[in-house]
Order: C-alpha cells, then sequence, then structure tokens
C-alpha cells in the first residue's frame, strides 16, 4: 500500500568482489560513469485566480503544487480587504507597532514583526478564512494548524535581502519531523525584481532536504546545492505577484530574495501553517498543535471583526531583548 520497494537481503545487496565477476561485467564496472541529462521538468503550471467559486480542494491546484513546490493564486486578497488589511497594520497598537529591525548581516534592514497566535482580529482572520488556511490543508492533505505569522517589511532603499535557503532548514531544527508544512505568501505591493521580489528553484522540493550551514546571523542552504539544483535543470524563477496576490509554497522549495534598492517598498504577510499530525516534538519559539478555528471568506470584511485585537496572539516583542533573541537564533524562523 505504501509503494516501498522490497529490501534485498545482505547477499543481494553486496556487490561480486572484483575478480568474482566475469570479465565483461569487470570491464563495463571499470568505465567512468558519465553525469545524466539534467531533469527537464513539466511546464510551470499556470497561475489560477481567486473566485467565489475558488475550490481549493480542486486536483490541479494540488497536482501544480506538487509539481512545482508552489502555486500563485492571483486577487486572493482584494482591494477592499488589502485596504482592510493596511489599516489594521497601521493603526494604534496595530502590527506596524511590534515591528523589530533585522539586520541581514549585509549592512542592510528588514523590519519585521511576527506572531504566534492568529487571534480574531483582522490580521488573524486572514490566517483562518477558507480561501487561506483551507487552501494550504488541501495542498499539505491534511488538517493544518497556525505556526507563526510575519509582516515583512522590505521598505525602499532599506530591505535587507534573505540568503538561498529552505523553511524547513529552520523548522526541522524545532523538532518538526516531517516537512509537512508551507506559507502562504501575501503581497501588499506590487512585486517584481526591481523592489527585490521572491526566487524560487520551481520543482526544488523534491530534492528533500538540504544541508544548510550558518552565514552572518542566516542559515544558507549550501551554495553547492544550489549550484546544482540549477546545473540539474531546475528552474530559477522570479516571481512577479500583484497586491493581493498569494504564492503557497512547500517548506522544502528554495527561496531568496535580494536588497531592495528601489524606490518602492515591498511589504508581505507570511502565514507559516504546520500539518495537524507534524506536532513538532521539542518545545521552542513557536506553538505546537493548537486547533484552527476556520473563518468564511467574508470574516476579513465582516464588521464584526475587530481591526485591531492583540490578545493571544503571542508576539515577538520588540522591546524586550528576551524576547527577540529568542526568534533571533532562529533567524526569525
Amino acid at each position: 500500500c505504501l509503494g516501498l520497494r522490497p529490501r534485498r537481503s545482505a547477499e543481494q545487496s553486496l556487490p561480486l568482489p572484483p575478480m568474482a565477476m566475469p570479465e565483461a561485467k569487470r570491464q563495463r564496472s571499470e568505465v567512468r560513469p558519465t553525469f545524466a541529462p539534467g531533469r527537464v521538468l513539466p511546464s510551470a503550471c499556470e497561475p489560477f485566480r481567486w473566485s467565489r467559486d475558488f475550490d481549493p480542494k480542486d486536483p490541479e491546484l494540488k497536482r501544480a503544487f506538487d509539481q512545482d513546490g508552489y502555486v500563485l493564486v492571483k486577487g486572493l486578497l482584494d482591494r477592499d480587504e488589502l485596504r482592510r488589511l493596511e489599516e489594521a497594520i497601521q493603526a494604534d497598537g496595530g502590527i506596524v507597532s511590534h515591528a523589530h529591525g533585522r539586520d541581514d548581516g549585509m549592512g542592510r534592514l528588514t523590519r519585521l514583526a511576527l506572531w504566534n497566535h492568529p487571534g480574531r482580529d483582522v490580521t488573524g482572520m486572514i490566517a483562518r478564512v477558507r480561501k487561506v488556511a483551507g487552501t494550504m490543508s488541501a495542498l499539505l492533505g491534511g488538517e493544518v494548524y497556525h505556526y507563526h505569522t510575519k509582516l515583512m517589511m522590505k521598505d525602499a532603499f532599506t530591505g535587507g535581502a534573505h540568503l538561498w535557503h529552505q523553511d524547513f532548514g529552520y523548522w526541522s531544527n524545532n523538532g518538526c519531523l516531517f516537512p509537512d508544512m508551507g506559507t502562504c505568501f501575501i503581497t501588499l505591493d506590487k512585486m517584481d525584481q526591481g523592489n527585490a521580489g521572491l526566487q524560487v528553484i520551481r520543482g526544488s522540493h523534491a530534492m528533500g532536504a538540504l544541508p544548510h550551514v550558518r552565514t552572518g546571523a542566516q542559515a544558507e542552504t549550501e551554495p553547492q546545492r544550489v549550484a546544482w539544483a540549477k546545473e540539474a535543470g531546475l528552474e530559477h524563477v522570479r516571481v512577479e505577484m500583484d497586491a493581493g496576490d498569494a504564492l503557497f509554497f512547500h517548506c522544502l522549495t528554495l527561496h531568496t530574495s535580494d536588497q531592495n534598492h528601489s524606490d518602492r517598498r515591498r511589504w508581505a504577510f507570511l502565514v507559516a501553517f504546520n500539518r495537524a499530525d507534524n506536532n513538532p516534538v521539542l518545545e521552542h519559539h513557536h506553538p505546537r498543535y493548537v486547533p484552527l478555528e476556520l473563518a468564511p471568506d467574508d470574516a476579513i470584511l465582516d464588521p464584526a471583526t475587530p481591526l485591531v485585537d492583540s490578545a493571544g496572539k503571542d508576539f515577538m516583542d520588540p522591546q524586550n531583548d528576551q524576547s527577540v533573541e529568542r526568534h533571533r537564533r532562529h533567524s526569525f524562523h
């Protein structure tokens, strides 16, 4: 049922000593192997577009995610939802008031705010609604819970870089045993390479968990592995998105972004999810399994949803050195 190959016996798995091999076979074994041609992936899947008829359980959505390691959903948040999210971020006591400057180790800062539980305000409803949490549940193949949310603020002329990495390169150290995790990356601004847009290596999730090395304050995938991925034919994609678009990507998908040298900000709202049956075995700076109460898609604009309510969200506190250090040790992942 699990598609496992039968284990070979020890006798089958051990090669014969060279002198016991037939002459022809011995000659073949001495030929130096040549590299196989690079892997050719099927063409990248087209973006999806959110509408009232959008079905998170559409088999084509899952097929695209499994093939490419991500899916792009255009217009996941509409203009009114983006406006309300921006109001929640900028309001007194809102998300910006919890921002901390993250040094990229190369002379630039990215501001970020990070919280562990969704709460019941506008930013919390974005993590709870069917078109976000329900889609991630369908893509990961089971119930998910909220692992954390971040607002990443790459401001004009100052936004810092993120080196090539897999999110699981961090999260596996938190006691998450299986890569049944993913992120919904929602842009608040038009994003392209001019303002340090996200870059991914399509299909890299199929490479499995890769070694990471410490580079300054960040954990970076071993550069040779990234080079090999490209040499093997995996596509380096520079993602372009409009405000309100969402990229759902697998925790093993390699991604990076450059410093923002432009006069345009690049802000993104990232919701990380973990599958419920992948409950971390270690207590750490993010939550273990807490059931996620889903909300209807109209909850973001529902007047009953408060604009700002920080109760229970468990923010990283930028005024508390211990709180910041607790997250800095993990490069705020």
